[in-house]
């Protein structure tokens, strides 16, 4: 498949959000039992691509749960990225990014990715507030959602056992209104700075 007929969902200015294909799913299952990229999630067992296929196959058949792929503007998948647990009712739900090429964190795409995404979130599906999460040590994650917007409202201590140790889960959450004026800045200047 060419990059000019490629599906394509929502655009960014660095990166892409499209469904996963099939053929991805070693590559995610690579990622998500690769030790620095498992570090951050909440994943202690090993995944099978069969389990991973399974999981695929599930894929938009739950409408409380959006997984789309990252991708680079040259077509590259990077990561995935989804809203879950969404909520028609009290339109919230919460969202979770996975950059599983190493090289390029620290890069701004997920942050790219995340503005793309929480657009879609407030301005297509009409959800008032959107939750996340992160292990206490990890501190890019925690960045980049205060940089999209999110702000930090509570803590769960000793809530995960990582690297012989319990850590606390850093809770975060953005509210349309408040995260309007930020959307308006990024697309003017392209920056989050």
């Amino acid at each position: 498949m060419t990059i000019e007929n490629r599906v394509v969902f929502l655009v960014g200015k660095k990166t892409n959000l499209r469904p996963i294909k099939e053929s991805e799913v070693p590559q995610i299952t690579c990622w998500i039992n690769d030790p620095e990229v498992r570090k951050y999630i909440n994943n202690i067992l090993p995944f099978t691509e069969r389990q991973e296929m399974e999981w695929y196959k599930k894929l938009g058949s739950d409408e409380k749960n959006l997984i789309l792929g990252i991708e680079t503007k040259e077509g590259k998948l990077i990561g995935t990225m989804g809203i879950h647990g969404i909520d028609p009712t009290h339109r919230c739900a919460s969202t979770g990014t996975l950059i599983g090429e190493k090289s390029l964190w620290g890069n701004g795409f997920g942050s790219d990715a995340k503005m793309s995404l929480l657009y879609h979130a407030f301005y297509t599906m009409n959800l008032n507030k959107i939750n996340s999460s992160a292990f206490e040590f990890n501190e890019r994650s925690i960045r980049y959602s205060l940089r999209c917007g999110y702000q930090i409202e509570g803590r769960r201590r000793a809530q995960f056992f990582r690297e012989g140790r319990y850590w606390g889960i850093v809770l975060l959450g953005v509210i349309r209104e408040e995260w309007i004026p930020l959307w308006e800045k990024y697309t003017t200047i392209g920056s989050l700075k």
